[in-house]
């Protein structure tokens, strides 16, 4: 963004007084439609677990959010090395029926 000056205007973004903290997520679900993507993320505990926070956004910006996530795990690999990929859970029935 440039005043008329040329100059660079600096943006804000605030934080809403409802979103209080982090939330911690060890899986998630994702759906599309032709419109939309939802992230579905989601804390495990055992055979048991809750929503902890749901996405909804377009494809263009989706696509973003992936270029972005794939250069920041580039980056986060080089300084710390390689990342190990966990395994799946097994068999185990937790979702949305």
């Amino acid at each position: 963004m440039t005043n008329q000056e040329g100059q660079q205007k600096k943006g804000e973004i605030k934080i809403a007084d409802n979103i209080p903290g982090a939330e911690y997520a060890n899986a998630m679900q994702v759906n599309h439609t032709r419109d939309e993507f939802q992230l579905i993320f989601l804390n495990i505990l055992g055979r048991s677990g809750r929503v902890a926070s749901k996405l909804i956004t377009s494809p263009g910006h989706y696509k973003r959010m992936i270029i972005a996530f794939q250069e920041n795990l580039k980056k986060y690999e080089e300084n710390f090395g390689e990342i190990k990929e966990v395994d799946s859970p097994e068999n185990k029935e937790i979702g949305f029926k």
